[in-house]
């Protein structure tokens, strides 16, 4: 098994067909029907332009760097973003948190504010802007990035496999004694994704996993 480089990484997220339909492994060939990050950033974006400027400002072509916590390619991974769309987890309804018969009604939306605000030793789920299509023959790896780790908020994101496709949903534990600032549209986790010697007999889609092809932000299901 081997760790996957950014030219790798770049050649399965291209719009060519003929790069992303067939891909060669030791003992065949897998499949991925489209390109395996959509939308894909090729090189790591630290800072962004702003349109808040007035209308003269804009006519004289100025524009605002804002710096983001990054995302894109890296050497030998992703950085992924979140969505602006979270499920804050809430305990007004003093309910015992079950897997097997989690409670919907222990999240509050929120969506469309750029952030999320997390209370103290409390956690919120989002999903990635990112679809991922994984191959057949590669599993992933996922680490939140260092710049929200340092604050206590822990990104917290399981495996993807062979196989599976949709957008990721993340856990965000903040584990201070304060409030704690998630930012939308930037960066917050890096993916890594590893090659295997031998092609799975048995993959996420064989057994129809059930948060295949999700989309949105996926609350634990049994």
């Amino acid at each position: 098994m081997s760790i996957k480089n950014d030219k790798w990484i770049r050649k399965m997220c291209s719009p060519d067909s003929k790069v992303r339909d067939l891909v060669a492994v030791p003992t065949g060939m897998t499949r991925i029907d489209g390109p395996m990050i959509e939308p894909f950033e090729p090189k790591q974006v630290r800072e962004i332009i702003t349109e808040r400027l007035s209308f003269e400002e804009m006519e004289r072509g100025h524009r605002i760097p804002q710096k983001v916590i990054s995302y894109g390619l890296s050497s030998y991974g992703y950085d992924i973003r979140c969505a602006d769309e979270f499920k804050l987890f809430t305990n007004i309804n003093s309910t015992v948190i079950d897997p097997k018969n989690f409670d919907s009604n222990s999240f509050v939306e929120v969506s469309g504010k750029g952030h999320c605000i997390i209370p103290p030793n409390s956690f919120a789920l989002a999903r990635t802007v990112e679809y991922f299509r994984i191959p057949r023959n590669i599993l992933t790896i996922c680490l939140g990035k260092s710049t929200y780790a340092r604050c206590g908020i822990i990104v917290n994101v399981t495996p993807f496999e062979p196989e599976w496709e949709g957008h990721v949903t993340l856990e965000f534990s903040n584990t201070t004694p304060l409030p704690a600032k998630i930012y939308a549209n930037e960066g917050c986790a890096q993916v890594l994704f590893f090659e295997s010697d031998e092609v799975c007999e048995v993959s996420y889609k064989d057994r129809g996993g059930k948060y295949q092809g999700q989309t949105g932000v996926a609350i634990p299901r049994m």
